[in-house]
């Protein structure tokens, strides 16, 4: 009996360990999925550390992926048109990200984004015009 119990109150615990985000954790990770979706407008600046002078500014509805040593920026520039830049990190050169424009998430709403390019694969359909 006291097994079962226990068992019980640590599945609570773990339930309100995990509800426990704040509004704050989930307007930032929706504010983050709408950015990869290319629906935040976006200002990356490039900047070198020990110059203080901007080398790159880039804006738009932009994307980043931070790989480490380099910057990954994807921006969609068209309907279904993209483009994706790589940018190189060093000891004195940074970058920061600024959201330009006000985007309105719920945070009572948690986003979960299915792309259906990653699940079903691209196929090319050839078919003849002539009839053999």
């Amino acid at each position: 009996m006291k097994k079962i119990i226990l068992t019980g109150l640590i599945a609570i615990m773990t339930a309100v360990g995990l509800v426990g985000c704040t509004e704050a954790d989930t307007v930032s990770q929706n504010l983050s999925k709408s950015a990869d979706s290319f629906e935040v407008q976006r200002r990356v600046v490039f900047f070198n550390g020990i110059t203080d002078k901007y080398l790159l500014t880039i804006e738009g509805l932009c994307s980043i992926t931070d790989e480490g040593g380099q910057l990954e920026v994807t921006c969609k520039v068209g309907e279904g048109q993209y483009k994706k830049h790589y940018l190189g990190l060093s000891d004195n050169v940074s970058y920061f990200v600024e959201q330009t424009d006000a985007k309105y998430e719920d945070a009572f709403h948690y986003k979960v984004l299915f792309r259906p390019e990653a699940i079903i694969p691209d196929i090319d359909l050839q078919t003849s015009n002539e009839l053999k």
